[in-house]
């Protein structure tokens, strides 16, 4: 590499972005540089929009590997994605396979340390997932959270209630549009599959996708299903993180049913007694991915591309990062990619 600096977004807060100047980071002991290709937008970062961060955001990211430090197996030039968790590898929850519940995280990509809007990132490699190169680092992108966290929730789900044969998803975001692309590949195709929204966009690509949609427009926030489902679900997946949201799936579903949050944000009050002891239905947290849940996702993406490749609306140039964060946070997109 002949250069030394790079040009990289500045979130400045105001939900204001300019360029400006980093060094290139150089790889060490166990590290690679990674010239980024693609990351996807993702409503996580809208504090970092909003108020601003001194790290480089971006936590979705793909590319290939344009250096590599000492102690490193992975040749140059090798295409993959990134993993948001920088796992220890050692500890009680990463040998078990919990990778991300590592209990001695040394960083999250784009959060703690810089990700992947700017031109190189800079990782521990085993935090690196080699894709192949007949996967395209937008597609790439796919891996992490629309299918990985999608994923994860769903197989939760399926171990702690096998019979499932209906599924309520709250939120057509990215999010629940990875939970719905997911459930479509994941369960029998007779599956009943609803999926909730405020905005006809979203609405009509859940649709789209195989979904059976519900306009909340208009409805009252205390009971926000009412008269909108045939009977109760077996499974609910919570991506908007909203307490109407989370109390209007509790109460759609049935004896043995599971509520699945997945979204961060506000609280659920819980009544014990009906919502969880007499019908025996069950509250569970769903968080990010494990790492080994990536070769077969892999292997989904390539048995599905073009399904999967619905859920990405927009592709932007890093210098049109500003009009993709503002038309994101509007709502009316799938998955925008940044494309480098």
């Amino acid at each position: 590499m002949n250069q030394s600096v790079m040009n990289v977004p500045q979130f400045l807060g105001g939900s204001k972005i300019t360029m400006g100047t980093r060094p290139i980071p150089e790889p060490d002991e166990g590290q690679l540089l990674i010239q980024v290709k693609a990351n996807a937008l993702c409503g996580s970062e809208k504090g970092q929009f909003i108020d601003g961060t001194p790290i480089i955001p971006g936590h979705e990211a793909a590319g290939v590997v344009a250096a590599a430090g000492p102690n490193t197996s992975t040749p140059v030039g090798t295409p993959g994605a990134i993993f948001l968790m920088d796992f220890c590898g050692q500890c009680r929850s990463c040998r078990q396979g919990f990778t991300n519940e590592c209990l001695n995280k040394r960083a999250d990509m784009g959060f703690s340390h810089d990700g992947g809007y700017g031109p190189y990132e800079l990782i521990h490699e085993n935090i690196f997932f080699p894709t192949g190169p007949d996967i395209s680092a937008t597609e790439a992108t796919l891996l992490l959270d629309i299918m990985g966290t999608g994923g994860h929730a769903l197989e939760l789900g399926k171990l702690l209630r096998p019979d499932i044969e209906s599924i309520l998803i709250m939120g057509a975001g990215p999010i629940g549009l990875g939970v719905l692309a997911m459930a479509r590949v994941l369960f029998p195709k007779e599956t009943l599959i609803y999926i909730t929204d405020f905005v006809p966009y979203r609405l009509k690509l859940a649709e789209k996708l195989g979904g059976i949609p519900i306009n909340l427009a208009g409805r009252p926030a205390d009971n926000l299903l009412q008269g909108a489902l045939p009977g109760s679900v077996d499974l609910a997946v919570d991506t908007a993180g909203k307490t109407s949201a989370r109390h209007a799936a509790i109460e759609a579903l049935g004896p043995r049913g599971l509520l699945i949050c997945v979204g961060h944000g506000e609280q659920m009050i819980l009544n014990v007694s009906s919502h969880l002891v007499n019908l025996e239905r069950g509250v569970i947290g769903s968080a990010y991915f494990s790492f080994h849940e990536l070769p077969e996702n892999l292997r989904l993406l390539k048995a599905h591309r073009a399904y999967f490749n619905q859920i990405i609306t927009h592709r932007f140039g890093v210098d049109e990062i500003q009009h993709a964060f503002e038309l994101f946070f509007k709502g009316e997109t799938g998955k925008v990619i940044i494309e480098q």
